[in-house]
């Protein structure tokens, strides 16, 4: 994993949790591969990932903060997290562990996927 990679990935987190669809998009590749966290399927670019995250964040407040970022034995770059969920009233929906991995093409996250750990 390179340091600019690592970087990437704690800018991503920091820009999701402020809600910056833009700054997040400028660390993705064109044809990024997102999960859709809470049905698995999995939707494909920048503009399908801003109407996902825009209906997300109109309908719940997840916060997702990274504990550690590693090299996984693919070479993928595993990050876990904890990630937290409220309505909009500020009731707790989830509170959980899970791994982020994700692929890179070049300096730019080419897909995400969810695992529990």
């Amino acid at each position: 994993m390179n340091e600019q990679n690592r970087d990437s990935i704690g800018k991503a987190y920091q820009s999701f949790n402020n809600r910056a669809i833009d700054a997040i998009l400028l660390l993705m590749h064109q044809e990024v591969s997102w999960p859709k966290g809470f049905d698995g399927e999995y939707i494909n670019g920048h503009s399908a990932v801003r109407d996902y995250w825009t209906k997300q964040w109109s309908e719940v407040n997840p916060n997702v903060k990274p504990l550690t970022i590693k090299i996984n034995s693919k070479g993928q770059v595993e990050a876990t997290v904890h990630q937290l969920v409220k309505d909009l009233q500020g009731n707790i929906i989830s509170d959980v562990i899970l791994k982020h991995i994700y692929t890179f093409e070049g300096s730019l996250i080419k897909k995400m996927e969810i695992q529990k750990p």
